[in-house]
């Protein structure tokens, strides 16, 4: 199987969902990820699964995927996940 991105879930708060993507931070607001993440609990944008190729992000609870390569398009890079995320 391809790997298109090496990708870890970092942090997630009540804005931004915190991603390493190939060693590099990036944080996307949820209003800008999705209508369904957006209205989604905190608990449900926990719930992320990471295709095993790296290529998008699944979250069960809200029949919600994303793929990576176009969230990348949106995300701001970040030198790191701030303590209080």
């Amino acid at each position: 199987m391809k790997k298109f991105h090496n990708v870890q879930v970092m942090e997630t708060d009540d804005k931004y969902l915190y991603l390493s993507v190939d060693n590099q931070i990036y944080r996307v607001r949820w209003r800008e990820c999705s209508p369904k993440l957006a209205k989604a609990t905190l608990q449900e944008r926990n719930t992320i699964e990471i295709s095993p190729s790296g290529y998008g992000l699944h979250w069960r609870e809200i029949d919600e995927d994303l793929a990576i390569d176009p969230l990348l398009k949106i995300a701001e890079r970040v030198a790191n996940v701030p303590a209080h995320a």
